[in-house]
């Protein structure tokens, strides 16, 4: 008995993963919007009763697919970031994670189709804005802790300014690979706007100017000049 159980698990286990590699495969060749159920189980290989055993609606399975890529991004990063130890090597780091961060043009075309209909469905945003905190959660955790040689520029407001920076640069860097398909030039691009601000030199503080001098009156009335400048 126990046995069929956990066959039926595997089983179940084995029809999710492949109805969201179907999905994600018909997703980016037609984009998000104008793919039925129906085209995600003849992709899979299913019947629409194998979709309904695991997702209620395509958001459903949208969701567990930005779940998928969301958890390997934070893993991507955090495992770059955890490297240095108890401190945080601020260029090394950022080094690591260009190196590593999934840049996919596929699922970016699938996640901009659902940003956009996120945009019009106020409750599809909110659960798009859950998911996308996890990500930067994962950022600010790791640069809370760290206390390394490359103290974090004081204008980002601390770690939790410092991961909303980074999730910004990556979405920035991301939209121009939708446009190009240059992956090696957005890792570049990338890695200067991390370097930028992150391991940014801190502000020095504004230059402090000696007061001048006031000439005095003399004992007639008259002003007796200041100092020679070099005496």
């Amino acid at each position: 008995m126990e046995d069929g159980a956990k066959r039926v698990t595997r089983r179940r286990i084995r029809t999710r993963a492949r109805l969201l590699d179907a999905a994600f495969t018909v997703f980016a060749a037609k984009g998000f919007g104008r793919v039925s159920i129906e085209e995600v189980c003849e992709a899979a290989g299913f019947s629409r009763g194998a979709f309904y055993s695991n997702f209620a609606t395509l958001d459903e399975l949208f969701f567990a697919l930005y779940q998928e890529r969301a958890d390997l991004i934070a893993r991507q990063v955090a495992d770059a970031l955890a490297q240095d130890g108890p401190g945080l090597d601020v260029p090394a780091a950022v080094d690591r994670v260009t190196e590593v961060l999934l840049l996919d043009v596929d699922w970016l075309l699938v996640k901009t189709d659902f940003l956009v209909r996120a945009a019009r469905e106020p409750a599809v945003a909110r659960s798009l804005l859950d998911h996308r905190a996890r990500l930067r959660r994962a950022v600010a955790d790791r640069l809370a802790r760290a206390q390394g040689p490359t103290p974090l520029p004081a204008v980002l407001g601390g770690a939790e300014g410092a991961a909303r920076a980074v999730v910004a640069a990556y979405d920035g860097v991301t939209t121009q690979l939708l446009l190009d398909k240059d992956v090696d030039a957005a890792r570049a691009w990338l890695k200067q706007l991390l370097m930028a601000l992150l391991a940014a030199p801190p502000t020095p503080p504004p230059a402090t100017r000696a007061p001048a001098h006031t000439p005095t009156p003399s004992a007639h009335g008259r002003r007796t000049p200041g100092p020679t400048p070099g005496a």
